[in-house]
């Protein structure tokens, strides 16, 4: 993923890093992102959580609605990915657990 680390993303990684006051990130994930684009994400941290508790697909699937392509992403960062859903789960005081399939 280094190409799409550029000025502009540091840029956006410089306010989002900066900003400690979740009304105004919320503010700015409304002017970034669509409320479909808002709640896709949060859908994948909600996946995330699910699985490092060791919840199977199909009750991931019937508790938040996700797609199995998209559990499978999800399940795939956190067995290979670059650690973001794991400090994202410490953040919200969970540990993740290698996911399932």
């Amino acid at each position: 993923m280094a190409e799409i680390r550029t000025a502009e993303v540091d840029d956006l990684l410089k306010v989002l890093a900066a900003m400690d006051d979740p009304d105004a990130i919320f503010a700015l994930l409304e002017d970034l992102f669509t409320v479909r684009e808002i709640r896709e994400i949060a859908q994948r941290l909600g996946v995330a959580r699910l699985l490092s508790a060791g919840k199977s697909y199909a009750a991931i699937e019937a508790e938040t609605g996700a797609s199995a392509t998209t559990i499978a992403r999800v399940s795939k960062c956190l067995s290979y990915g670059a650690g973001g859903y794991e400090r994202a789960l410490a953040i919200l005081g969970q540990d993740a657990a290698p996911a399932e399939s």
